[in-house]
């Protein structure tokens, strides 16, 4: 197999930490000093850069492609439309398959390919696309995600017609609830679209290997998924794409789908030749699938002292031209659609929608953010309604041990959620901002305000996400194991498929080995198809899934080392334990070194690790202990905002979070920082801005994310309850941050101004108006 010159090499993992200890991340000091290398960073000689041509419409008729002056281009190898395509035209990520590889006849959305080039020069293949002349037919968007419920044939995106998955969700009595309730408060709530914004735009190449088939080297959260996708389309067997994990640059959710990965596997086959392909920041706000957004309809009634007896709500999910994720995105919306709070009675339906607006699937929070936003804005409502605070309306209704959520899954682990409100509403505040510094006000360094009409509000948040994969997919993930003697010393190799995506992941991997087998020499082998799949970095889970693989396969060459040192010491021990590299019987203190037991043999195995079963939700009262796991943050925002201008400062975020068991303190530190920061980029300003189906901001300098001036101070009170059916009691912690923080900073600008604030982001003009 080729290799790049920058593909990454074996990963020793420095430091002495097992589970719960802190070692620094081997790629940390790498990608501080830029030495880093990332997927656009490989390069083989003599490869060719690909190019792709995408429809600068929403929805057209393709009517005629003329390539002759593209192919006629100087410097040119190869252009290729749909017909050059060698396997199956279609491919999807839930295995739909209802996306092109290439545009055929029709484009449904601003962005979807059309054709690539492939040439000598990135410059001369992007200067032979626009060469490539097409003849269109522009026709109308389908952007209305409620026009499509009402009458899902008329505006018809895809075959199946305008609803990807309606997924109701049915407890109880709701109209007799309402006859008996007390309180009743309602809101219509929106989120808009955000984009998971990794700094590393897609990138990834492919080079023809001596066996016919391809090497590729791929940026990617799930490689096996990517191969089931992309073998048929190129009409290879899977056997012949050997796939190698590069270095990857944030995910998030974003690369889930594929992007480039056919394309540059197409070049590459016609070309007999590498081809690396590399979006630029324009491109990758076309190249990949974005948040849903949603509107969501909520009405609860309650009793007059806070207690909810019914919910009744709606959840539209636009997932814009192609199934993707929405199909599981609405599970989870529907599933976890009223939080973690017992309603005897439950009314929920939520949709999936085609339209022709950007193609979204998976984002951090994967359908529960949308829905977090609409019940924590709720119970915030219900508060007022009430007269007590936003922390007891919470207390009050709390799901704990034992309780039942929406599906009538009973959460049967700790999840003392009461108590993190308390603790975070029991959180010293900060003190009044020093105003003779005008970087501590709303609009910062820019002189908008030097004090007048600010006023500081506090508010709070609540989300409960699902960790692990859902629903009765059979969520797995593999690891192999090989301890040896290496220059004297026993060394374990750990080779695993999983994606490292910046969640430190090859840390853990470490650590765990360290634990399991008494070692400090551990190598993590670079992720690659040539071991059975880890599952996707996605849904929190790699720690729980990929963390029990290692698991299990560390503990299975511990036990083949017993049975050796039994053999080799020439009697049987039942009481034995690995401590600083030695072979220890309780009964009788150190019998051995590793490296006297092992010799110059060596050990492998190889371990499946599988959660327990889930089940679909019914399609009719979605019911079902669809859920493998639960995950509870609890956020607490202090803002301060100028009123009369509409400027939001936050001024600090303090997040509760029950992790189960830290495993590495500085990583988790890291995912509630991040995780919280997303939350807060969706809060405040965070939005693909969409008119008639066509993106108004595809770059960083119109859609902004928060910088390190906008993200405040952070006070973490982390829980451990362990998770008595996860592996050391673990619980998956990326995603609920997420959750909670969108909705405690727009609580504290309610607070601070008094505005209903139902949408996301929230913008100055919804503050001032």
């Amino acid at each position: 197999m080729a290799t790049p010159v920058k593909a990454p090499g074996h990963v020793a993992a420095p430091g002495k930490g097992g589970v719960g200890d802190s070692p620094l991340r081997p790629d940390g000091t790498l990608k501080v000093a830029g030495e880093f290398a990332y997927a656009s960073d490989l390069w083989m000689d003599g490869m060719l850069w690909g190019a792709t041509l995408r429809s600068p419409h929403a929805r057209a008729r393709i009517l005629s492609i003329d390539i002759s002056a593209a192919l006629a281009h100087p410097g040119v190898h190869a252009v290729l439309t749909h017909e050059d395509v060698p396997g199956k035209k279609h491919y999807g990520l839930d295995l739909t398959e209802d996306q092109p590889v290439l545009a055929i006849g029709e484009v449904r959305h601003q962005g979807e390919p059309i054709a690539l080039v492939a040439a000598d020069h990135p410059e001369t293949a992007r200067r032979a696309m626009e060469k490539i002349a097409i003849e269109w037919e522009v026709l109308e968007p389908v952007t209305d995600p409620r026009k499509v419920i009402a009458d899902p044939e008329r505006y018809r995106v895809q075959r199946l017609g305008g609803i990807t998955r309606h997924q109701p969700v049915r407890v109880g009595d709701v109209d007799a609830a309402r006859e008996r309730a007390e309180v009743v408060v309602s809101g219509e709530y929106e989120v808009g679209i955000q984009d998971q914004a990794f700094l590393g735009p897609e990138a990834g190449l492919a080079a023809p290997s001596e066996d016919g088939g391809l090497d590729m080297y791929v940026s990617t959260q799930w490689m096996h998924w990517d191969l089931k996708q992309i073998a048929p389309c190129l009409g290879l067997p899977e056997d012949r794409i050997h796939m190698t994990m590069a270095g990857v640059g944030g995910a998030f959710g974003g690369r889930e789908d594929l992007s480039m990965q056919i394309h540059a596997g197409m070049l590459a086959l016609h070309t007999g030749k590498p081809v690396k392909m590399s979006y630029n920041r324009y491109e990758s706000f076309f190249g990949h699938v974005h948040r849903h957004p949603a509107q969501m309809r909520y009405e609860y009634g309650a009793t007059r002292d806070g207690r909810i007896v019914y919910a009744d709500v709606e959840i539209i999910l636009d997932g814009g031209a192609y199934t993707s994720s929405t199909l599981n995105v609405t599970g989870n919306a529907a599933s976890l659609g009223v939080g973690p709070y017992v309603i005897p009675n439950i009314r929920i339906d939520a949709y999936g929608v085609y339209t022709n607006n950007p193609p979204c699937g998976a984002m951090r929070g994967f359908g529960a953010v949308q829905a977090c936003f609409a019940y924590e804005s709720m119970m915030d409502k219900l508060a007022e309604a009430c007269g007590i605070t936003p922390v007891q309306v919470r207390q009050r209704n709390a799901i704990s041990q034992g309780d039942k959520l929406a599906t009538g899954q009973v959460v049967d682990a700790p999840a003392p959620l009461a108590e993190m409100l308390a603790r975070a509403e029991a959180m010293p505040l900060p003190p009044p901002a020093d105003q003779s510094d005008i970087r501590n006000l709303p609009g910062g360094a820019s002189q908008t305000t030097h004090g007048e009409g600010v006023v500081r509000g506090v508010g709070y948040g609540v989300g409960l996400k699902n960790i692990c994969f859902s629903e009765g997919f059979d969520d797995y993930s593999t690891a192999r194991v090989r301890l040896e003697v290496i220059g004297g010393e026993p060394t374990a190799l750990v080779h695993t498929a999983a994606a490292e995506v910046g969640q430190g992941l090859v840390t853990l991997k470490a650590q765990i080995a360290r634990t399991e087998l008494g070692v400090q020499k551990v190598t993590i082998a670079p992720a690659d198809n040539q071991v059975g799949s880890a599952g996707s970095s996605s849904a929190s889970r790699q720690s729980y899934m990929t963390g029990g693989a290692v698991k299990a396969a560390c503990e299975a060459v511990r036990a083949e080392l017993f049975r050796l040192a039994g053999r080799r010491l020439g009697r049987e021990f039942d009481d034995l334990n690995l401590v600083g590299g030695k072979v220890v019987s309780r009964s009788e203190g150190v019998l051995a070194s590793i490296e006297e037991i092992l010799g110059d043999k060596v050990i492998e195995e190889t371990r499946e690790f599988h959660h327990h079963p889930t089940q679909r939700m019914h399609p009719v009262t979605g019911q079902g202990d669809s859920h493998t796991q639960l995950g509870l943050c609890v956020h607490r925002a202090v803002v301060d905002v100028d009123v009369e201008l509409g400027l939001v400062k936050v001024v600090e975020l303090a997040a509760v979070q029950d992790v189960g068991k830290i495993m590495n303190l500085l990583s988790l530190e890291g995912q509630i920082h991040g995780g919280t920061a997303q939350g807060l980029g969706l809060a405040v300003m965070e939005e693909i801005v969409v008119t008639n189906g066509l993106v108004r901001n595809p770059s960083f300098t119109d859609y902004l994310i928060p910088t390190i001036l906008d993200m405040p101070p952070m006070r973490l009170d982390i829980l451990e309850n362990p998770d008595p059916k996860a592996p050391y009691g673990l619980r998956g912690a990326g995603e609920p941050p997420t959750l909670s923080s969108t909705p405690a900073v727009v609580a504290a600008i309610r607070d601070a101004t008094g505005k209903a604030l139902t949408r996301v982001p929230v913008r100055p003009e919804h503050i001032v108006s």
